[in-house]
Formats: C-alpha cells, sequence, structure tokens
C-alpha cells in the first residue's frame, strides 16, 4: 500500500527532524533537571524500590512526539490514487482485396505495379503488429488467401508468394469486395477495414461493385480504394514470336466507381501514379486508422491524512488524561 502513497506537499516532512531534535533536547533537560524540594540527605530514599511509575515516567513525552510526527505527516497530505482506463483492447481488422489480373504487370510502377503492391502492403503488415489481417485476391474471380489473423507471418508469406495467374483473369471489383467483406462482416474488432487495390474497371463475377459496397456499409466495414496506374498510357509486356516486348497500352482506372465505393462506406480514395505515391497512400491509411483508437485514463486522488489526524488527536487526549490522573505531580 505504501507504493501507491505519495505526498501534495512533501517539503513539510522535513519538519520531521524537529522530532530528535526535541528528543536530544529532552535528553540533556532531564540529566539536568533539580529537584522541586531539597534534603540534606538522600539515604532514606535510596533504598525505596522504583515502581512502575518511575519506568513510565518519560511516556507523556513519547506520546507528545509521536502525536507531532502523525501531524507532519499529515500537513503533507499523503494521498493514494485509484486509476481506471478504457482503451480499444480489440484493435482494427484489415482485409487487403488486391488485384492480381494481368493489367497488373504493367510496368508504370517499378518493376510492375503487382511487385510494387506487394511490397508496400508487406511494409504495413509489419509497421501493423496489434491488427488481425487478411488477403483477398481477385482477377476474374476471387479467393481467399489468408482469412482474418494474428500470425503476420502466414500473411507476409502469402504476399510474397502473390502473382498473376493464380486464379482466371478479368477484374471481378465487385466479387473481390464482397469476398473480403464477407471476412469481416462477423468481426467485433471496433474497426474493420477493407483496402482495395485495383488497376481496372469492373468487367467480370456476378456480384455488383456498389452492391457489396451497400453490403460493407451494412456491416460497418469502412473501405479505402486505390487505383493503380498513371495517367494516359503505360507500359505492358507483351509475348511476341521474337519474346516478350513492351507496348503501351491505355489505362483505364474507373475512378467514380471507386470513389462512390469509399465515399459510401466512410472511406477514402487513392490514385497511385508511381511507387512513392503508393507508399505514401499506405502511410495515410495507416495514420488515419491508427486515430480511430482512444485511450482514457481517469486517475483519481485519495486524502489519507484523517487517520493521521484522529491517531494523533487521541495520543494528545490520551497524553492530557495521564497527565492530570496518574502521573500528576505536585507542580501541576
Amino acid at each position: 500500500m505504501l507504493e501507491n502513497i505519495e505526498f501534495a506537499n512533501p517539503r513539510l516532512l522535513w519538519l520531521l527532524v524537529t522530532v530528535p531534535v526535541l528528543l536530544v533536547w529532552y535528553i540533556l533537560r532531564h540529566k539536568r533537571q533539580e529537584a522541586a524540594l531539597g534534603f540534606s540527605d538522600m539515604y532514606g530514599f535510596a533504598q525505596l524500590p522504583k515502581t512502575w511509575k518511575a519506568y513510565l515516567r518519560h511516556l507523556l513525552f513519547a506520546l507528545k512526539m509521536a502525536a507531532l510526527a502523525l501531524l507532519i505527516v499529515a500537513l503533507a497530505r499523503p494521498q493514494s490514487s485509484s486509476t481506471n482506463a478504457t482503451s480499444n483492447i480489440e484493435g482494427i481488422d484489415i482485409v487487403m482485396a488486391m488485384d492480381v489480373s494481368g493489367s497488373m504487370l504493367a510496368r508504370d510502377l517499378k518493376p510492375d505495379r503487382l511487385t510494387a503492391a506487394k511490397q508496400v502492403a508487406s511494409d504495413f503488415v509489419k509497421d501493423r503488429p496489434g491488427d488481425r489481417m487478411g488477403l483477398v485476391i481477385f482477377s476474374g474471380e476471387t479467393f481467399t488467401q489468408v482469412p482474418l489473423t494474428t500470425d503476420h507471418g502466414v500473411m507476409l508469406n502469402m504476399l510474397a508468394e502473390m502473382k498473376n495467374g493464380l486464379i482466371d483473369d478479368g477484374t471481378a471489383i465487385g466479387d473481390g469486395l464482397a469476398t473480403a467483406v464477407s471476412r469481416l462482416k462477423d468481426s467485433e474488432a471496433i474497426s474493420k477495414v477493407v483496402i482495395l487495390l485495383t488497376d481496372g474497371m469492373n468487367n467480370a463475377g456476378s456480384v455488383d461493385p456498389y452492391t457489396a459496397a451497400e453490403i460493407a456499409k451494412l456491416y460497418g466495414v469502412r473501405i479505402y480504394t486505390i487505383g493503380v496506374g498513371t495517367y494516359g498510357t503505360a507500359p505492358y509486356p507483351v509475348q511476341t514470336p521474337f519474346g516478350t516486348q513492351l507496348q503501351q497500352m491505355k489505362v483505364e482506372i474507373d475512378e467514380k466507381l471507386l470513389t462512390a465505393i469509399a465515399n459510401s462506406t466512410g472511406g477514402k480514395y487513392f490514385r497511385a501514379t508511381s511507387n512513392q505515391k503508393l507508399d505514401e497512400i499506405y502511410q495515410e491509411i495507416d495514420k488515419l486508422e491508427r486515430s480511430k483508437i482512444e485511450v482514457t485514463e481517469f486517475r483519481r486522488l485519495h486524502e489519507e491524512f484523517y487517520p493521521l489526524v484522529a491517531w494523533a488527536l487521541a495520543l494528545l487526549l490520551l497524553e492530557f488524561l495521564l497527565r492530570r490522573t496518574i502521573f500528576r505531580t505536585l507542580t501541576d
């Protein structure tokens, strides 16, 4: 209990030095004290046995010193504290829905869009050790690579192994989003987030992207959308009889759709036109979601000097009663 005690006026504790000073004064005064009555011979008194009063004659002074010490400590105002803290220990659940269609091999980002997205997403996962993560990939169809997990090692391994050609080609944005939301709908986390990354327009799948966004909104899932690709055209690797060659192909990203999805769920749309911009986008999402967690701490102080004052008064009262009764002297 003592380790939880602090003092509002700790400097007043220096007054405790007066206690040993008064004790020294008392001892010296007792040695020099003279008798109230004079006798020519003390022989008769020397043979008298000592009574219990003689042994307890210093009790009155001890009581006053104890009372003084208690009052000084009480003046320093000892206080105990109790703390109530509320923290959101559930953390944040995040599912990354990533496009792995053939267009993600375009090389306007280095070395290509898909590799750049994998690298930045991996850094994002490493910076959020307290959150559960999941991974959904989509192109012409969708597939859950990693269900929600706190095992970030598995998440990082799956991101590293993610590549084009695992599933049929195309861009099923609605299916990818719906699958990601389904992984979050039963979550009890304080914040449920989908980060949807794509470089194209919805041209496959059975779920309308707007419907998927409405479902996300129903379950309280916030969606951040990222459109990857430069403006205009981008170099895309094409297989020819002479090997792989780069051809300029038009960049088509449905920004209207991605913006509507993000806005309807309280998220935000971003456009990543370079590796640096993509990295900045993930950093901004990281800051936005960290700001959602609030920890509030309430600290209450309790005054503990009342018992000390009560004990001091009790000791002074006892000293007064003993002095007026049992230890009454001729000079009182």
